[in-house]
């Protein structure tokens, strides 16, 4: 009896023992599933043309905030370190006038007058603190961004404010990003993030309406919130 009972607790003792070691050994690889909230603090320069792409002094333009899908891939480099890939569905974002009530007789401030999608990935080198065999760790990076901007529509309100059919371009931005935010692992490969972060996105502007060109530059700088669940393999 005696013998079975120590074989019976040598192996509840070895399983648990190499439960342990598994929930805090980590895995290399994550996958996070989750929701950006966007949130545009936008500054422009003024709309300018010559000739007949000549407007209004004070024609400007502000950002609606988005939330859209999140993903990303997380290499561990080490205990302390990750490698962060992260990404969204591209977004439809409005562009909304701002500046004079109206453009001659056709009304102009708080009008929606373009949309555009962006797809923005982001590389994030990430530092953990605490131990990895913590449930709850902070975690801080820093990387870059990609963001490409596409289907770039003037809306019938904004073709009325500049006179007629109207294309436009942004051109591609490349900046630097950096977020903050809180792992806590639920199980052995499941666990929930939160995280801010914040990124540079500047972009110029090009508006075509019958050969009249409008130009500025749209410092979008957007703030996100990200909430999320990953599993690790």
């Amino acid at each position: 009896m005696k013998t079975t009972k120590r074989i019976t607790l040598f192996a509840i003792t070895t399983l648990l023992t190499g439960l342990g070691a598994n929930a805090y050994a980590g895995y290399d690889n994550t996958i996070r599933v989750g929701e950006y909230f966007v949130h545009y603090d936008a500054q422009a320069t003024d709309l300018t043309g010559t000739g007949i792409g000549a407007v209004p002094p004070g024609v400007n333009m502000s950002t609606n905030d988005v939330q859209t899908p999140y993903f990303a891939y997380v290499r561990k480099l080490s205990p302390k370190f990750d490698l962060e890939l992260a990404f969204g569905i591209p977004p439809k974002t409005t562009i909304v006038g701002k500046g004079p009530t109206r453009l001659g007789s056709v009304p102009y401030a708080g009008q929606e007058v373009a949309t555009a999608k962006w797809v923005s990935p982001t590389v994030l080198l990430n530092y953990k603190f605490l131990e990895e065999s913590s449930a709850l760790r902070p975690y801080a990076g820093i990387g870059f961004n990609y963001t490409h901007f596409t289907d770039i529509t003037a809306t019938p309100a904004g073709q009325n404010a500049l006179g007629g059919p109207t294309s436009a371009t942004l051109t591609n931005s490349f900046g630097w990003a950096a977020t903050v935010g809180l792992s806590y692992r639920l199980q052995e490969r499941w666990s929930l993030y939160g995280s801010y972060s914040m990124s540079q996105v500047k972009s110029d502007l090009a508006a075509n309406t019958s050969g009249a060109i409008r130009t500025n530059t749209v410092d979008f700088r957007p703030s996100t919130i990200v909430l999320s669940v990953g599993y690790s393999f």
